[in-house]
């Protein structure tokens, strides 16, 4: 089971991997939206924004999200840490249920070009 300090490296690597991405994700990692990130098996949330292309964690608090940010995940910390390192494809995760997005519609119509 992946540590807290092990999710919270890997959103800073995916942090700098938006940072770093061109053409469509790079327009797309540069929306402003609040962000959650509740990691389940840890039962911790990350808090923070998605702005200027980059993740900015500001907070973990235990349990889920105490307020609904605008771009919301859900996931086990093992998963986060393989979706960066890109042992699990995303798209299939969120088909199956092993991860969940939620966000508004346009917002997701964005955050496709992520997956």
């Amino acid at each position: 089971m992946a540590t807290m300090a092990e999710c919270r490296s890997a959103l800073r690597r995916l942090s700098d991997n938006l940072a770093a991405a061109e053409g469509d994700v790079r327009g797309t990692a540069a929306l402003d939206r609040s962000l959650s990130c509740h990691i389940k098996d840890l039962d911790i949330t990350f808090t923070g924004r998605l702005a200027d292309g980059r993740i900015l964690v500001r907070d973990t608090v235990e349990g889920p999200p105490r307020e609904k940010a605008e771009i919301r995940l859900a996931m086990t910390g093992d998963d986060l840490v393989a979706l960066v390192d890109g042992d699990l494809n995303f798209a299939k995760a969120w088909g199956s249920g092993r991860v969940r997005l939620e966000a508004g519609f346009r917002d997701l119509l964005k955050l496709r070009s992520l997956l």
